[in-house]
């Protein structure tokens, strides 16, 4: 991944904060659970055999603690910052441009790993991760993480597409129509990552070195970009279920997506592969973080023990198309997913991924950057033709 960017000015605030916390306001025990725990998660990160009846990691910890699970979905990023602002959540499945953002602004809380006895059995990789692991504070225990892919329709695209150029650039495809029309692009300001993602290879000459850290220069270029992309997207996905419908009924041949998408359509039949293209991807790492002002931290820390049985770590995995935080998921057999499968879903990439981090204006690998909260605002403006 890039850099570790310990020098920014949010880190500097965030790590002041884990400064003032204390044991004390950590569990140093669990007791009896409340009897629930709200979750604010990704669409399929938290299933009870509704969609599939083979996928269900809710039901046995239900039965075994009492806690019952309660899921609010959540699309974007942003959706979720504003749902645990709100309150009324016990944890939140977050990735990294959400995570410190929220630890900055003291929604979340630092948790005992004392008290998660399969903590020892996260990847190495991620235990002290810089998208939840601050001031020598842990915010959370690693859940998931996985590239954002290139999907694609395998009769528009006989052979699989090398480039995000599909997505970005007016193209004429295998049946001699053009993909105007027919691409879609996520509907979240972090896109602007891709869009950066994909001219640091295409123009070297911008200097980028991370998509989340880009001067006035380097910003203005890529939203020139997704300008251009905005005359071909058809639509801006944020659901994943929608984009599945998508990709079935309205004639959708390539997006930016996540294995959860491709999964699903396989599944069903549709003819539809992902790539990771040769510009790279960017990606994402989640991490299960708890709201300060939970009402059910015993139930909380129950569940966040949970999520990392390997037995769950495996079936989430083939479930997604992601990576375990549980390195033995891939191969211990007590699950569906096998090393051959997290071989696939990239575990050997992890280096290789540019992981979503929130932008900030004192960045690290130049003087001064663009903000997100501009991304956020000039995004907008983006989708509405501005």
């Amino acid at each position: 991944m890039q850099a570790t960017p310990r020098t920014l000015a949010l880190l500097t605030s965030v790590s002041l904060i884990a400064s003032q916390a204390t044991a004390q306001e950590m569990l140093t025990e669990i007791g009896e659970g409340e009897g629930q725990v709200n979750i604010v998660a990704w669409p399929g990160y938290i299933e009870r055999g509704e969609t599939d009846a083979a996928f269900d990691w809710v039901t046995s910890f239900e039965e075994a603690t009492g806690c019952k699970v309660n899921v609010k979905t959540a699309n974007t990023s942003d959706e979720m910052v504003a749902l645990m602002n709100e309150g009324g959540f016990d944890l939140v499945t977050a990735s990294g441009d959400a995570s410190l953002r929220m630890i900055a602004g003291k929604r979340v809380q630092p948790v005992n790993i004392s008290l998660i006895p399969s903590w020892d059995s996260v990847d190495d990789r991620l235990k002290e991760a810089p998208w939840h692991y601050v001031g020598g504070m842990h915010y959370g225990t690693p859940y998931m993480w996985g590239p954002n892919v290139l999907m694609y329709n395998t009769e528009a695209f006989p052979e699989a597409p090398t480039s995000w150029s599909v997505v970005f650039e007016e193209t004429t495809l295998a049946d001699g129509e053009s993909n105007k029309g027919r691409v879609q692009a996520y509907d979240g300001p972090i896109h602007i990552a891709d869009a950066a993602n994909y001219l640091m290879f295409h123009k070297p000459e911008l200097g980028i070195t991370s998509p989340y850290e880009l001067n006035q220069e380097q910003y203005d270029a890529a939203l020139d970009l997704l300008r251009g992309q905005r005359e071909l997207v058809s639509r801006y996905w944020h659901d994943a279920f929608i984009q599945i419908d998508d990709f079935k009924n309205e004639g959708m041949v390539a997006s930016g997506s996540w294995p959860f998408q491709v999964n699903l359509l396989k599944a069903d039949g549709v003819p539809v592969a992902s790539v990771i293209p040769e510009e790279g991807a960017t990606g994402w790492a989640d991490t299960t973080m708890m709201h300060v002002d939970s009402e059910n931290p015993n139930c909380s820390y129950m569940w966040m023990e949970h999520t990392l049985s390997s037995n769950l770590q495996s079936d989430l995995s083939v479930w997604f198309g992601a990576n375990p935080s549980v390195p033995d998921a891939c191969t211990d057999g007590r699950g569906m997913q096998t090393a051959e499968g997290c071989t696939t879903n990239g575990m050997d990439d992890f280096e290789k991924i540019k992981f979503w981090q929130t932008p900030v204006s004192s960045c690290e690998s130049q003087g001064e950057c663009v903000p997100y909260y501009r991304w956020v605002s000039d995004y907008i403006g983006v989708i509405g033709g501005r």
